[in-house]
């Protein structure tokens, strides 16, 4: 005697259903923990006007004191620490998203910037470093001398 089966095309669909939530729980679970763990890098903008390079770096909640500024060999280093506040307890904290702990970041600098005129302000938040160029290296408008003698002969 045949059997005969009734066809459900939609039949698996709820198991593929949970199996996909399941795999998108783990890997978003995993990434998260992950950042928790991995040190932060602050945020930078870097342009250039005629005179100079900037180099603004977002620095929320970092004490000056924390903050260090080199140059070497033609490349810049910024350094820092974002402390954990202490003055609230561990245990009363709901979330942490922010990152906290010590920072590195270097950035190679062209031949043309100034190392000796290199200076840096820290204001609401915010580092700007800026690196000067060399005078020979900055553009310049070249006068063309046009010679009356030349024009017609």
């Amino acid at each position: 005697m045949t059997t005969i089966a009734r066809f459900e095309p939609f039949r698996g669909i709820s198991a593929l259903h949970d199996q996909v939530n399941r795999i998108f729980n783990e890997t978003v679970r995993s990434q998260a923990d992950e950042s928790a763990l991995t040190t932060w890098a602050p945020a930078v903008d870097i342009y250039e006007t005629p005179n100079e390079l900037v180099v603004k770096a977002d620095l929320p909640d970092v004490n000056e004191k924390d903050i260090d500024v080199r140059v070497e060999n033609n490349l810049l280093t910024l350094r820092g620490e974002r402390k954990f506040e202490k003055s609230v307890s561990e245990d009363n904290y709901l979330r942490v998203e922010r990152t906290y702990g010590a920072f590195s970041r270097s950035f190679s600098l062209p031949n043309t910037v100034n190392p000796e005129a290199i200076r840096a302000d820290y204001k609401n938040g915010v580092l700007t470093v800026n690196l000067p160029k060399r005078e020979e290296s900055k553009p310049r408008q070249v006068k063309i001398n046009v010679n009356a003698s030349a024009n017609g002969k």
